[in-house]
């Protein structure tokens, strides 16, 4: 008899642990359902506990000119999620006993007029490099397809100033991971694009993974997402190659390190468990790439380690990293203390990132705001008013004025976005984002909030 209840008893654990893993994966499903039909998030979205595939998704179409529909298949530009690759081929070479992470730049390319700086530092962002964007829009050819030898003879050629001594500061730097590239092609004696194939790709197992520079450079990709931006001028997503103001597009195209890796989300999650589990280089290497090497701000007490950011927040430790090219935005993150990895990719820039956040926080049990058709409702200014004031939200200052029937944001930086009234206690962002500003009494006081992609966060109202 006592086996009998021992029984029911599991059964009735088993039934209770799958209702709540349900329940979560229901609130995922109808977040990103909202986000495709209030925000028209569009791309792929993969979650996984433990290396197990728990969600996954696509959400809308491959060409939003063919209108053909994505699969878990498909392959999307990682844009910035690229960089923790191009760590790793530096890190194998590493371990190979190829070079070191002391080497100075100029041991590889001495004709490049900027010293003392170390792999560590293109690796960390603490070269102090120039940004060879920038620096290649304003003086390039841009009928002419840059590749990372042009871009390495231009800097050369023009000696743009470095921004800072190495080592003395944190600054993003593509430039550093473009350099990284050519390194790994010079040490190892083949290209990149075949060095990570014949290194990462295969040994993980990621077939639909590949260096890939496009659909310009004549080759094509099957099930290949193509990135798309929206034109307010014709009202539709186009592909940046058609408009004027993204034709760097095209001529940098051929530039491989600091992006350029094409895969799919499950491909990822192979990539997410080599590193989870150590299997390409060992311990010791995987520790020292996920470790705090930088502080890259101050704020949010986030660190860069090689390829890859490191923090911890209310959720707990994580490894993460975004990217963004015009038609991408991409999420790659795992919160190491429960072992959750998510990974959002998008071929509509839809906010990947901050998805990725509400849906973190769905995962740890934490409960999100629903994505809602937003609508105007004209307001009195008088009550807008109260929604005017000098706030603190996680360490970062900024302002809220009324201007007309709208609530304007301004940030120290100048920065600014713009809240339109839903009620008299809501304002939502013109921009078409999932954020909105809330006001409450409570007390007798009134409480501030942000709601942002879902997490609800208090502002704190600072006098003036």
């Amino acid at each position: 008899m006592k086996r009998v209840i021992y029984a029911w008893a599991f059964l009735l654990l088993l039934a209770c642990g799958k209702e709540k893993q349900d329940n979560r994966l229901d609130v995922i499903d109808q977040f990103m359902q909202g986000q495709a039909a209030y925000f028209k998030f569009n791309g792929n979205v993969l979650v996984a506990e433990k290396g197990k595939v728990i969600y996954q998704k696509s959400f809308g179409v491959r060409n939003f000119y063919t209108q053909e529909p994505l699969n878990d298949t498909t392959v999307f530009e990682l844009a910035s999620v690229s960089k923790q690759f191009t760590a790793m081929g530096i890190l194998l070479l590493e371990k190979q006993g190829k070079l070191k992470l002391t080497d100075s730049l100029r041991s590889y390319f001495p004709e490049l007029p900027y010293s003392n700086i170390s792999v560590h530092h293109l690796l960390t962002h603490t070269s102090g490099l120039p940004d060879y964007e920038s620096a290649m829009y304003a003086k390039w050819d841009h009928k002419k397809i840059a590749f990372n030898s042009d871009m390495i003879r231009f800097l050369s050629q023009e000696k743009p100033l470095a921004h800072f001594k190495p080592g003395t500061k944190w600054e993003y730097s593509n430039t550093g991971y473009a350099i990284l590239a050519s390194i790994i092609e010079k040490v190892a004696g083949t290209t990149y694009k075949d060095f990570l194939a014949a290194n990462i790709f295969e040994p993980l197992g990621m077939k639909h993974t590949r260096v890939y520079n496009s659909r310009r450079s004549g080759e094509r990709l099957e099930n290949y997402a193509y990135g798309f931006v929206w034109s307010d001028s014709l009202k539709q997503q186009v592909l940046p190659d058609s408009l004027p103001d993204y034709n760097f597009v095209y001529f940098l195209d051929g530039i491989q390190g600091d992006g350029v890796v094409n895969s799919t989300t499950g491909d990822l999650l192979k990539w997410d468990r080599g590193l989870a589990n150590k299997t390409l280089i060992g311990d010791a290497t995987t520790t020292k790439m996920i470790f705090p090497q930088a502080l890259s701000d101050t704020i949010a007490n986030l660190h860069y380690g090689y390829g890859v950011i490191v923090g911890k927040n209310e959720l707990g430790n994580f490894v993460s990293h975004s990217g963004g090219w015009p038609g991408y935005a991409t999420n790659l993150s795992r919160y190491t203390d429960d072992d959750r990895t998510i990974i959002i990719l998008s071929n509509n820039e839809s906010p990947s990132s901050a998805i990725q956040a509400a849906l973190s926080h769905i995962m740890a049990g934490h409960s999100v705001e629903m994505p809602t058709q937003h609508q105007y409702v004209k307001q009195d200014t008088t009550v807008l008013d109260k929604f005017v004031g000098s706030f603190t939200l996680k360490g970062r200052d900024f302002d809220l004025t009324r201007k007309g029937d709208t609530i304007v944001q301004v940030f120290s930086s100048g920065q600014q976005s713009k809240f339109i009234p839903q009620s008299d206690s809501k304002v939502f962002s013109a921009d078409g984002l999932d954020v909105q500003l809330e006001v409450v009494p409570n007390n007798n006081e009134l409480k501030y909030y942000r709601v942002f992609f879902g997490v609800k966060q208090e502002l704190v109202k600072r006098k003036k």
